[in-house]
């Protein structure tokens, strides 16, 4: 998070809903020095995020210029619809993952409760979180360099819609324009779905025996990663983008159909042929992810063995850094009762021999 420069928002912010995103939102206005009013149901979790720094208690006559709505996703149109309501100056957003649906239920409160000016809402959503909840978890740079989707409307002025682009600036995110329908596919096959092979594949892992689990490595380790989700929360998230994630989690279902019938039978004519053939099209599709701050670019790899003793992890960091090579991406595997952890580095493809030599002459142990 830059400090140096100055917030592009202009007035208070107030945010409802002090979990992971609203505090950490919170959180990382605070630092460029915006005035920041916290509100959430839960009197404990608002004092909490408060502690920590997110923003400020509510004061009679609050006037904020933006309202970002922070809670769960059923409770999240109503929210808005109060906001709406009680702030007839204020540009509201909301960080919802599903974003049609969301309007619709907006909509439909219009027309049971009374007029809801969505004039003035602009919905969002941004692509970032942890596995942990609550303003514990939060942090001033979770946003950095996160893609966070706007869905504007054309019946919505031009300068709502910037105040919400402000706002994921100033949170050193990156804005990305998409309709509603367009943002909710592209979640189902980015998020949603991916939520769900990894739970279910977790979930083989519920009694299985302790000398199995004991062999897991950080493949099974990176499938699983975020199966420690929270259940009520994904129930939500999934029921509300259902049509979309039925039909990715079908076609998967149909490719997993595909490899069980050939290894059913791998001697069957084709057989091993089909079942590399849909590992290359797991190859081709990897491939084609973004890579670092959102460029399609495919980094060389190094392994370097790290002893299991303080400070060593530190060390190879510093010593990278004073022979100029910059960490693009890190993953760290190391076995129970194992003496040596394996730091997996990504680096530029063309800086990849220098320091392969430059670490083995500082008396790493490396592998390219």
């Amino acid at each position: 998070m830059n400090q140096n420069h100055a917030a592009r928002l202009n007035g208070s912010v107030r945010v409802v809903g002090a979990g992971l995103l609203g505090a950490s939102i919170g959180l990382g206005l605070r630092a460029r020095g915006v005035d920041v009013i916290l509100a959430d149901a839960s009197r404990a979790g608002l004092n909490l995020a408060v502690d920590y720094g997110a923003g400020r208690l509510p004061h009679e006559g609050d006037d904020p210029s933006l309202i970002v709505v922070a809670v769960p996703p059923d409770a999240t149109a109503s929210v808005v619809a109060a906001e709406l309501a009680a702030f007839p100056r204020a540009t509201v957003t909301d960080v919802a993952s599903v974003k049609a649906a969301l309007l619709t239920e907006l909509e439909q409160l219009g027309s049971e409760l009374g007029p809801v000016d969505l004039s003035r809402y602009v919905g969002s959503h941004p692509l970032a979180g942890r596995e942990r909840g609550g303003a514990i978890a939060a942090r001033a740079d979770l946003f950095i360099g996160r893609p966070w989707v706007v869905c504007p409307r054309p019946e919505v002025p031009r300068e709502r819609v910037v105040a919400i682009e402000h706002l994921i600036l100033d949170l050193d995110a990156t804005p990305v324009t998409l309709p509603a329908d367009e943002h909710d596919a592209a979640v189902a096959l980015v998020s949603h779905a991916p939520q769900v092979v990894s739970s279910l594949m977790a979930k083989r892992l519920d009694g299985a025996p302790s000398s199995s689990l004991a062999l897991a490595g950080q493949g099974l380790r990176d499938v699983t990663r975020i199966a420690s989700s929270d259940p009520e929360l994904w129930v939500q998230i999934l029921s509300a983008n259902a049509p979309a994630v039925v039909d990715i989690l079908r076609a998967y279902r149909d490719d997993l159909d595909d490899v069980l019938s050939a290894l059913a039978d791998v001697e069957a004519s084709g057989a091993r042929r089909a079942i590399a053939q849909d590992l290359a099209a797991g190859n081709a599709g990897v491939a084609g992810l973004p890579g670092k701050h959102g460029q399609d670019r495919r980094y060389a790899g190094i392994v370097v063995m790290v002893d299991d003793r303080p400070g060593e992890l530190g060390r190879l960091f510093t010593e990278l850094g004073e022979i100029g090579v910059n960490i693009e991406d890190l993953r760290l595997e190391h076995s129970p009762g194992a003496q040596i952890g394996l730091a997996e580095i990504a680096v530029l493809p063309e800086v990849k021999t220098r320091a392969i030599e430059d670490l083995s002459a500082r008396g790493w142990r490396t592998a390219g």
